[in-house]
């Protein structure tokens, strides 16, 4: 699919802004959707488009051969009706323009669990992409490391502000958190892949930890001390509060991150190596990463 051109819906977000300039070093031809093209300055070039603005969608992927999926609305109190209705015009739209694959990057989660409304609503949208008929790869991931990745800002500004943490038990949660370079690289390896399409993928990095290991593996690399005291009562509408007076999260935000806290993501399918075959970078080479390119780039 080398020079074929791409649509990345979400090309200016946290990962799109990654997944950009790796498709095209990888001589993609690459549209990115924006609400505000006149503003882009990134490679690719910048398409008008809005999710909600079913015009404006098929637009931006007439002529394209494939399309990636990045966009939520987590900042939104209806973001689970705000996200279906997006997913189901993007997917009309691409079945109408002919795409020939969709790339989606949702939440890893196991289905027989009691999922959070914020995994429900990324497994809805998996399903919505497939409406018009075009072949959707799902790449299910759990906590993402990167400068600017809210899972992780989460984790380093708690780290960073306080001396010592009062926990719920969502800390015991396990996860299999995955470095954002990881990410980019499975989400090009599977772009015109033909053992990717009509697939859902999990992926995640070397360690599987439980939350409060990953808070305190971040502390030692940033050589702070970090005592954690469970406190069982800790309700998540108290946690969100609790992280919007010490981090910059939007509480809206870090209700709906925290809800998804009490489901544990691991990967139990690792069939995503046998199509996009390396080995994932372990938690502490992706923190010390994402701290790295902080520093750059203050």
């Amino acid at each position: 699919m080398s020079g074929e051109e791409v649509l990345v819906a979400g090309g200016t977000g946290f990962v799109g802004r990654r997944l950009v300039p790796a498709l095209v070093e990888s001589g993609r031809t690459v549209r990115v959707m924006t609400r505000r093209p006149e503003e882009y300055d990134g490679p690719g070039t910048a398409v008008g488009g809005d999710v909600s603005d079913a015009a404006s969608v098929e637009e931006a992927l007439a002529g394209t051969s494939a399309a990636y999926y990045l966009v939520h609305s987590l900042g939104s109190d209806d973001f689970e009706s705000r996200d279906a209705a997006a997913a189901a015009t993007f997917g009309a739209a691409a079945g109408a323009a002919g795409v020939g694959q969709v790339v989606y990057l949702g939440g890893l989660g196991d289905d027989t669990d009691e999922l959070s409304p914020h995994l429900r609503s990324r497994r809805e949208v998996e399903g919505l992409l497939g409406s018009g008929g075009v072949p959707v790869t799902v790449l299910r991931a759990g906590i993402i490391v990167g400068h600017g990745g809210i899972s992780w800002e989460i984790t380093r500004q708690l780290v960073e502000h306080l001396p010592a943490m009062v926990t719920p038990r969502w800390v015991r949660t396990r996860t299999q958190p995955i470095a954002i370079d990881d990410v980019v690289r499975y989400l090009v390896g599977v772009l015109g892949h033909p053992d990717a399409l009509d697939r859902v993928f999990e992926i995640g990095g070397r360690d599987v930890l439980a939350y409060a290991q990953m808070l305190k593996r971040v502390a030692a690399i940033s050589h702070r001390p970090l005592p954690i005291v469970p406190v069982p009562l800790l309700t998540p509408g108290l946690s969100s509060l609790w992280l919007s007076l010490v981090t910059d999260v939007d509480v809206r935000t870090g209700r709906n991150l925290i809800d998804s806290m009490v489901n544990e993501v691991v990967v139990r399918d690792p069939a995503v190596r046998e199509v996009v075959p390396f080995e994932p970078m372990g938690y502490d080479d992706a923190v010390k990463a994402a701290l790295e390119e902080r520093l750059e780039v203050l």
